[in-house]
């Protein structure tokens, strides 16, 4: 599964399985999530809901915290965390608090993270 959210005005992302491993991005209206709508931890929340081990989240550069949690539920249903290395990262606010979890499994630099999903997805 791959998904790539982003993002519109006052909208929330969510990822619903339609079966047979189809997914799909399903935006709504929702609240503020650490001062953010949409916010990666509602999308990464809701990946490990229906991804469960399968999941691999990725996070890459951007400011504060956003996605830090939502890591977290990924990691706890079993699933893998790459995050962007600080060398390649232009605000490494997002991935340094994710790797401040220490929940994260791979910290590459933005060139290596395709390879290093490829590689996760065939263990």
């Amino acid at each position: 599964m791959c998904c790539f959210c982003q993002a519109e005005d006052c909208i929330r992302s969510l990822v619903r399985s339609r079966g047979l491993g189809d997914v799909y991005k399903r935006q709504v209206q929702g609240p503020l999530v650490n001062r953010h709508r949409p916010s990666v931890d509602v999308l990464f929340r809701s990946v490990a809901r229906f991804a469960g081990q399968n999941a691999i989240g990725v996070i890459m550069t951007g400011m504060g915290r956003d996605g830090s949690e939502g890591l977290q539920a990924v990691k706890r249903c079993g699933g893998k965390i790459i995050a962007e290395h600080q060398s390649t990262s232009i605000v490494y606010g997002m991935p340094k608090a994710a790797f401040e979890t220490g929940q994260v499994d791979l910290v590459v630099p933005l060139p290596e993270i395709s390879k290093a999903i490829v590689k996760m997805l065939l263990q």
